[in-house]
């Protein structure tokens, strides 16, 4: 009874314990089962409970990444690798699944993923090849029309469907770089002429069901890797071979190319890199002689990037004796020598979770500033490997 008079006697001051945007933080963060006995708490709570944002940000994924898709690619061969897995990074299981996108009608080449939906392609050789948006959840799909895009284009998936406050989305968009050679103007040194690389786009939209071309041209020096692009808060991000990164923002239309982190000034400096993305940021992760560094992009106006995490060798050998043995030896060695296979090499980002080939191995990895764990191995992977967030 004592304690019944002590809440009651509380209840006109409970809602002055916290101002409204933080009791709105703290609600949200509730299971659905808790929310429906808290709106019985006060009208203050009730009405945020019954609030349509804050319904919209309930119904968001509670864990931002639950797995990676990886696919292979040879280096040397014109011939796709056809087989498709996927690593569940679930905290208390990490398995590997095999055929995960055998619902489809034919062999696929992944190209992007965002927010549970996949984009890929058919797997060369073919006769007609299609461009195919799938859920593997729900085993659904449908096609596009492949419209001549280069086999050497690279492709992004958007999908965001949040992003109305009004209602959930089904809508999405297919936005394609495609890079051709232009010839540099002579100047007073002739043996200098060399083709540059010029950066065009397409956009397909599921509304209008049409390809629309971008007005935006960019012109870089360099090639896209063969590495998948990030998309974050609107923008896409790709890495080139050089040491700069095309940016294309499809809503306003523009596109640039800024400076990576790091400037790669040594022809014999190639570190392990990868792009991610977290808490909205563009995030670039690298691994070198010095360590291993996350850089989040503050802004892509000046080029201007904060470092995240710091974690030596030293630390990464102290905590992972077995699979980082010799690291500094063996970093050292590969920086000096031009391999198209590094022995290390960062795959794909995500929030806090890092996907790693170390020689033929992969492992999935949890970065933070005190105890990186890369204890979790996945598979061993011959040819070169790509992965995708999802």
């Amino acid at each position: 009874m004592r304690d019944q008079k002590k809440v009651k006697g509380l209840e006109g001051t409970r809602e002055g314990w916290l101002p409204h945007h933080l009791q709105f933080e703290v609600l949200w963060r509730l299971p659905s089962k808790t929310l429906a006995w808290a709106r019985f708490v006060s009208k203050e709570w009730k009405n945020i409970v019954s609030d349509r944002t804050f319904i919209k940000l309930q119904l968001k994924p509670r864990e931002p990444l639950s797995g990676f898709f990886i696919q292979g690619r040879y280096e040397w061969s014109d011939g796709d690798v056809k087989s498709v897995s996927y690593i569940s990074v679930d905290r208390d299981f990490i398995k590997v699944e095999k055929g995960v996108l055998n619902f489809l009608p034919e062999n696929v080449v992944i190209l992007s993923s965002s927010n549970g939906l996949i984009f890929c392609r058919s797997s060369f050789p073919c006769s007609e090849p299609v461009l195919y948006v799938c859920n593997p959840l729900n085993r659904e799909w449908i096609t596009l029309q492949w419209r001549n895009l280069p086999e050497d284009s690279s492709t992004a998936l958007i999908f965001e469907p949040f992003k109305s406050q009004i209602d959930v989305s089904t809508d999405f968009k297919v936005v394609t770089v495609c890079q051709t050679y232009i010839e540099e103007d002579e100047d007073e040194d002739e043996d200098e002429d060399e083709d540059v690389v010029q950066f065009s786009f397409k956009i397909y939209s599921s509304q209008t069901k049409v390809w629309t071309k971008s007005k935006a041209i960019c012109v870089g020096g360099y090639n896209l890797q063969n590495k998948a692009c990030v998309f974050v808060e609107g923008v896409i991000f790709w890495l080139t071979n050089g040491d700069r990164i095309l940016m294309f923002d499809p809503e306003r239309d523009l596109s640039s190319v800024f400076m990576q982190p790091i400037p790669t000034s040594d022809p014999d400096f190639t570190p392990g890199m990868c792009m991610g993305e977290a808490e909205g940021r563009l995030q670039c992760v690298l691994i070198s002689e010095d360590g291993l560094k996350v850089w989040q992009l503050e802004s892509w106006f000046s080029d201007r990037w904060s470092q995240k995490l710091f974690i030596s060798l030293e630390e990464l050998k102290k905590e992972n004796p077995e699979c980082m043995y010799h690291i500094s030896e063996k970093l050292e060695s590969h920086l000096t020598t031009d391999d198209t296979f590094p022995w290390i090499n960062p795959l794909s980002f995500k929030v806090t979770t890092l996907l790693l080939r170390i020689s033929t191995d992969i492992y999935a990895s949890t970065l933070t500033p005190r105890r990186p764990n890369y204890s979790a191995l996945i598979l061993h992977w011959d040819p070169t490997p790509c992965s995708l967030p999802l």
